[in-house]
Parts: structure tokens; C-alpha cells; sequence
């Protein structure tokens, strides 16, 4: 079933009026990346990978939070029938389909962790799920970046943890997979790579 584009619009504009932030723009990039990268992809729905890339951080409307904006995210949609944006909403984060491959803090219930950890481990990506993955690691809030510059930026914010090599390799593995098919570099396909990446 194709997402609703109006209603995922509609979504992110009142998230960010409940926690405004540059998580916004880093969104709508995102969205932006996956529609671009799907049309030359073929096979996927480009609305459908639009509204996921928009959604993906939409847990953050219920306000400053590290890794319970997953689970917040994930309950949203699935409050609005939107099961498939409901898991990337988790799967995004986890390219490694493990939760101790998180980089994040786990500021969630003993119930949410346990949930969790069992949705990450049972969950089959597919190529929705691998865009949003590698979409996240292309868009800073100012633009589309290489993702060796996300890297760095994640890991001056987070900090490093022995899954941070493991989780750069996956997602350079997600990148080679869409461009294996495409026929390019997906950098190519993005307008402002270079002059984001080197401002």
C-alpha cells in the first residue's frame, strides 16, 4: 500500500513543532536521497521511499532522546497503520541486525529493550529498509555529504564503540549493492556532494 505523502509531510511539520532541531532538515534530505537514488534503482515505489526517508526520525517528536526516538518512532507509526515505515523507524539504526551493535544510548524501558531486541533480530530487511540505512549516512542537515564525513560526524557526537568499524563496512556494503545495479555512484546522482562535504 503506497504511504499517504500529504500525511507524512503533515507528520514531520508537527513533529518539529513539538522538537524543533536540525534532525528536520537531516530528515528531508534524507527523503530526497532515497527518491532519487529508488528512481534510478528501479523496482521501488517513489513515494513509498520518500515518506520512509521522511519518517525515519520522526520518533523525535517526542523530544531530546538518543536511542528511544526509535521506539517512539516505531509506536507513531504504528498507531497510523504505517507498519513498514514503523520498522525502519527501528531498522535504520541497526545495519548490523544485532542491539548491541548500537551506538546509541539506551534511555527505554526494560520492556521497550526487550521489544527491541527481539523486532532487530526477527526483522527482514528489504531494499526499503537498506535505502533508508544508506540515505541516513548521506545527508548531513545541511546537505548531502559523502559518507566518510557522516561517519566522522556520528562519531564526534557519539563517540566510537567496537561496532563502529563493523557498521561503516555494512553500510559501504549497502552503497556497493545500489550501485552494482544502478551503474554509477549513487554521489552522482546527488546534487551539492562535494561542496557539502568540504565546507
Amino acid at each position: 500500500m503506497t504511504m499517504d505523502w500529504n500525511a507524512a509531510e503533515a507528520s514531520l511539520c508537527a513533529a518539529l513543532r513539538s522538537n524543533p532541531g536540525p534532525w528536520g532538515d537531516h530528515s528531508r534530505y534524507v527523503a530526497q536521497a532515497c527518491e532519487v537514488i529508488a528512481y534510478y534503482y528501479g523496482g521501488l515505489d517513489l513515494n513509498d521511499a520518500y515518506c520512509y526517508g521522511l519518517l525515519h526520525d520522526i520518533g523525535r517528536y517526542a523530544g531530546v532522546s538518543s536511542e528511544k526516538h526509535l521506539i517512539d518512532g516505531y509506536t507513531y507509526c504504528m498507531a497510523r497503520g504505517w507498519k513498514k515505515a514503523a520498522q525502519i523507524c527501528i531498522s535504520h539504526a541497526f545495519v548490523i541486525q544485532d542491539i548491541s551493535a548500537s551506538i546509541g544510548a539506551f534511555d527505554v524501558t526494560k520492556e521497550e529493550y526487550e521489544f527491541m531486541e527481539k523486532f532487530i533480530k526477527k526483522a527482514v530487511y528489504d531494499d526499503y529498509d537498506l535505502l533508508v540505512q544508506l540515505c541516513d549516512g548521506l545527508a548531513m542537515p545541511t546537505g548531502f555529504c559523502l559518507l566518510e564525513k557522516r561517519f566522522v560526524d556520528v562519531a564526534l557526537r557519539y563517540g566510537t564503540h567496537p561496532a563502529t568499524a563493523p557498521r561503516w563496512k555494512r553500510t559501504l556494503e549497502i552503497k556497493a549493492h545500489f550501485e552494482n545495479k544502478i551503474g554509477c555512484s549513487i554521489y552522482d546522482l546527488l546534487p551539492g556532494v562535494v561542496e557539502n562535504t568540504f565546507q
